[in-house]
């Protein structure tokens, strides 16, 4: 299928990893390109995907914020996958390249399962490391090196409540980041509300937010350490994640397969059709 230019102008608006249609990451479609920074400015969408081309074995993208182009997001390639899937006749296991075609772009492969987009990570490898937690009032935590190419920290809260009650400091997660050549941390406690497995949060100060509310790449990280610890589903190769930033929940898809040299990971979930875009 090539995207149609008489096209409606209008994009879709689709809520992707959200939690019961709350929360997760708000995403505009355009099922075709041209003029793409003008037209995500005004879809007032935190994210907007322009499908430059699409057939049965894969898509080609380009994703922009309101300001920027951001070059690739799981979130709005998942959005796109959703759209597309009945439209291009989609087969189960496709290949996305987004970013600029001039540039190369970045290509995963994604495979539907269960009615779920789930995107290729790459293999999570995971390392403990020796690190103080004290300056963002977490003394006494393990913690450990998750990384499936950009290294992120994990440690894991004693319960549900302790995480959902962390307060972060950038200055003091920055700081931590930078002692440990890591680029994110990552809090987790076991199981969570809903029979998910795990729920986490996960800050990035240095790669320019607070706290992201549906992670792809930080959950592949999060994977990589389950399985280092011993802590993945043992009668599965499928896990549920719950992001829970406040006031933003998300719910995220794992597939997973234990390597030797780690754990080789796919994350993706839902996305749904919430109404036209503004």
């Amino acid at each position: 299928m090539t995207p149609d230019p008489t096209a409606a102008a209008a994009p879709a608006l689709y809520r992707a990893l959200s939690d019961g249609g709350v929360g997760g990451k708000r995403v505009a479609v355009f099922l075709d390109g041209g003029d793409e920074q003008a037209r995500a400015e005004a879809a007032g969408a935190p994210l907007s995907v322009f499908v430059q081309a699409a057939d049965p074995t894969g898509l080609r993208l380009r994703v922009f914020t309101p300001t920027r182009e951001k070059g690739s997001s799981d979130s709005a390639a998942i959005a796109a996958l959703s759209a597309l899937h009945t439209r291009a006749g989609l087969l189960d296991v496709v290949e996305v390249t987004q970013g600029d075609p001039e540039a190369g772009g970045e290509v995963q492969s994604a495979q539907l399962c269960g009615g779920e987009w789930v995107l290729r990570q790459g293999l999570a490898s995971a390392q403990e490391v020796t690190a103080d937690l004290s300056p963002t009032g977490l003394a006494g935590l393990a913690a450990w090196v998750g990384s499936t190419g950009r290294p992120n920290l994990v440690a894991e809260l004693p319960s549900l409540a302790t995480l959902d009650a962390f307060m972060p400091d950038d200055a003091a997660i920055s700081g931590v980041n930078r002692a440990t050549d890591t680029t994110g941390l990552v809090l987790y406690a076991l199981g969570g509300p809903g029979r998910v497995d795990v729920s986490f949060r996960a800050f990035g100060p240095l790669k320019g937010f607070t706290e992201d509310a549906a992670s792809s790449n930080m959950l592949a990280c999060l994977i990589g350490v389950l399985g280092r610890r011993g802590q993945l589903p043992q009668d599965a190769n499928l896990l549920r994640a719950a992001q829970r930033r406040p006031g933003h929940p998300a719910r995220l898809t794992a597939q997973f397969a234990p390597l030797s040299g780690g754990v080789e990971v796919w994350v993706g979930g839902r996305a749904t059709p919430a109404g036209a875009a503004p």
